[in-house]
């Protein structure tokens, strides 16, 4: 199984990239994870929200396949627990899921595109978060699920 988290534009707070660098170095080598930075779509200011969110989900599409699983990742979606979230983990690995695509929407989200594409959304919390963090979030709780998986003590009910 493939892991890819997709998101759009680049991480630049060297703070939380060395954070997610630590957490990267700790997920298991058979989730194949990675980190796919899409680029920011140019002239975004000019264009309108709406119009924004479907140049972000052209740029998406590109990276996934029609077999792919896709996991959004939006306040609207249903929040689970780490252990909850460890068993859907468990889940793919031992169905026929290949890959597996987490989304980080841009700034507005994400189009009607993409949440017709998706298997399924989820989100991290009712609070609202900066995209760079989400990605430490994810990370993290990726890393706390293989951990729950394994059996070992970092998560504490």
């Amino acid at each position: 199984m493939q892991i890819n988290l997709l998101c759009i534009g680049k991480t630049d707070d060297k703070e939380i990239t060395s954070l997610i660098n630590y957490y990267l170095k700790r997920l298991p080598q058979h989730w194949n994870f990675e980190i796919t930075e899409i680029p920011d779509v140019k002239n975004a200011r000019s264009l309108s929200a709406d119009l924004l969110k479907k140049e972000e989900a052209k740029l998406f599409m590109n990276y996934i396949g029609k077999t792919d699983f896709v996991l959004i990742l939006d306040e609207k979606g249903k929040q689970l627990t780490s252990r909850e979230f460890s068993k859907k983990i468990d889940t793919w690995m031992n169905s026929s899921v290949k890959k597996v695509h987490l989304l980080i929407g841009g700034a507005y989200g994400f189009s009607d595109d993409i949440y017709t594409r998706a298997n399924e959304k989820i989100s991290l919390s009712k609070m609202t978060f900066t995209h760079q963090m989400i990605r430490l979030f994810i990370v993290e709780q990726l890393y706390r699920a293989d951990q729950i998986l394994q059996g070992k003590p970092y998560h504490n009910d």
